[in-house]
């Protein structure tokens, strides 16, 4: 699918780059190839989890003269949505891993180093 698609690209560039149309179109000043490398760019993070039992937390130990003891009840239901929380985080990353999401800027570099682009015709 990719390799017909790259087709009518091609003839494209080479027919903006031919001298048979007076002066060409476009003048890459660079090679219109890519690069082996990746930018290492950082995934963008999620949203905050457990902010309401966090705050009810905080709003028990005002209230109590930041004593734990009187406050366990919000602290178990905080720690529990943390739990939850990661467990779900978990189960989102294995799913993009499984499913073929997007890679990580560093494991794209390194399989493009492995498998560098060819820059001459075969």
């Amino acid at each position: 699918m990719a390799a017909q698609a790259g087709v009518p690209i091609q003839e494209k560039v080479s027919r903006l780059l031919s001298r048979q149309n007076g002066k060409p179109v476009l003048k890459p000043n660079r090679a219109l190839v890519l690069k082996d490398s990746v930018a290492n760019r950082k995934p963008k993070k999620g949203e905050a989890t457990c902010v309401t039992e966090m705050s009810v937390l905080m709003v028990c130990w005002k209230q109590n003269n930041f004593v734990d003891g009187l406050c366990s009840d919000e602290t178990r239901s905080f720690y529990n949505c943390v739990e939850k929380a990661k467990a779900m985080m978990k189960n989102k990353s294995e799913q993009n891993t499984l499913q073929g999401g997007r890679l990580h800027p560093k494991h794209a570099t390194g399989l493009l180093k492995r498998f560098p682009n060819q820059t001459s015709e075969i």
